[in-house]
């Protein structure tokens, strides 16, 4: 390793010191493919816990997509035990060669990622993106004709239901983890996929080649895409907070008056459960003059005698359909079920629908928020509308429906890499 570099250990330390607080004993998991960047993150990570009497596990997913994947994954596994990580294989069976195969590919990851960190009761994932792959992300976007905030690229840190994924080597090249390795007599595996030209991100990878320099901009141009980023979304939810009032039934309160687009677009996202934002054109000018509408699975309305100002609920022709009631499973991207004393078989979680007009005398809720509360139903009988606190004595089951939509209303704001690449 190049003497101008300090030591890697160095600006890993610094990395997290950024992406905390963290538990006085941190549990992390690694996601390691078994490439030169993911082993290197374990191997830091390895020191890194051990020094603050923590813990860390590998967590290494074989996509099953060619026939040298699962030997790939269980030497990764092998390698990792052998450095002192303990290390998880996490196949996936389901997943098919076919079209937006990469986009699949992802989801099912971070799928099994999330809940084996859930089983393991691990709240910190570490992900070995690193400023190569900043670059890449910021192409690929410009070609895609990204807006401003996707430009800003990863984010340093993202917060989901149940995990936090920390990426922290976003500000350090990548050929510094071969020769941290190489150094210290550790193998890799090398991902034949990343040289499959076909796919966008390794053309964009041969283009640029490994080494990204510090005199290119992109660093700092980012960093500063992504300041501005995360000071637009702390002042969204400053906004927010003065102005919604967000009710455990899965609906909001908007006070009168103008709203930053940004505020709305939050807003809209949070109560339709999507897992990304409506697009610019569907808010702006919604946001100027707000008014009735329906967009993005959510609709707007006057509060009515209910409150002052709108009203903003989900699209009842939107919402999923009846799905299997189970401890902990979430319906509709949006309530989580929770149950108190288990759960017997047989139970569906839905919308209340129709039977909404049995509740209409004794409660306050307007009809469009009513029929689109959760309720519990076993064949045609209605079990349980924990809401309104309503539960058959047969078959009522003692259960609370959490609002846990993919994203809060508020946040987490965008977490930035440092100001520029420095190793």
């Amino acid at each position: 390793m190049s003497e101008t570099h300090p030591c890697l250990a160095i600006a890993f330390a610094e990395a997290m010191d950024r992406l905390g607080p963290l538990e006085p004993r941190p549990a992390l998991a690694v996601a390691v493919s078994g490439g030169a960047d993911s082993m290197a993150l374990a191997l830091l990570a390895r020191n890194w816990v051990h020094e603050r009497d923590g813990t860390v596990l590998a967590l290494v997913v074989d996509h099953g997509l060619r026939a040298a994947s699962g030997d790939e994954a269980r030497l990764t596994v092998e390698r990792l035990a052998h450095l002192g990580v303990p290390a998880r294989l996490l196949p996936l069976t389901t997943l098919t060669h076919g079209p937006a195969l990469a986009e699949r590919a992802r989801i099912m990851r971070y799928q099994v990622l999330s809940e084996a960190c859930r089983e393991a009761g691990i709240l910190h994932l570490l992900l070995g993106h690193h400023a190569a792959d900043q670059v890449e992300t910021l192409a690929m976007r410009v070609l895609r004709d990204s807006q401003t905030h996707g430009l800003a690229g990863m984010a340093a840190v993202v917060e989901t239901r149940n995990l936090r994924l920390l990426r922290p080597l976003l500000d350090i090249e990548p050929t510094l983890f071969r020769a941290f390795l190489t150094a210290r007599g550790i193998d890799w595996v090398e991902d034949p996929s990343n040289r499959d030209l076909r796919a966008l991100r390794p053309r964009l990878r041969h283009s640029f080649g490994a080494h990204i320099p510090n005199e290119s901009g992109l660093p700092r141009a980012m960093s500063a895409v992504g300041q501005v980023r995360a000071r637009e979304e702390t002042e969204a939810a400053i906004e927010l907070a003065n102005r919604a009032t967000i009710r455990p039934e899965g609906f909001a309160v908007l006070s009168p008056g103008r709203i930053g687009a940004a505020a709305l677009s939050n807003l809209v996202r949070t109560i339709g459960g999507a897992a990304y934002p409506p697009s610019p054109a569907q808010i702006n000018d919604l946001a100027a003059r707000p008014r009735p509408a329906t967009l993005a699975g959510v609709r707007i309305l006057p509060a009515g005698r209910f409150a002052d100002g709108l009203l903003v609920v989900r699209e009842e022709a939107a919402i999923a359909e009846p799905a299997e009631a189970a401890d902990n499973v979430i319906w509709d991207s949006r309530f989580r079920l929770i149950a108190h004393q288990g759960f017997p078989e047989g139970g569906t979680i839905g919308k209340l629908g129709s039977d909404a007009a049995r509740f209409r005398g004794c409660s306050d809720l307007p009809s469009a928020v009513l029929r689109t509360l959760p309720a519990v139903r076993f064949g045609k009988i209605l079990a349980e509308v924990p809401h309104l606190g309503y539960a058959t004595n047969q078959n009522g089951v003692g259960t609370a429906m959490l609002f846990s939509p993919p994203r809060p209303i508020g946040g987490p704001c965008f977490v930035p890499a440092s100001q520029h690449t420095r190793w």
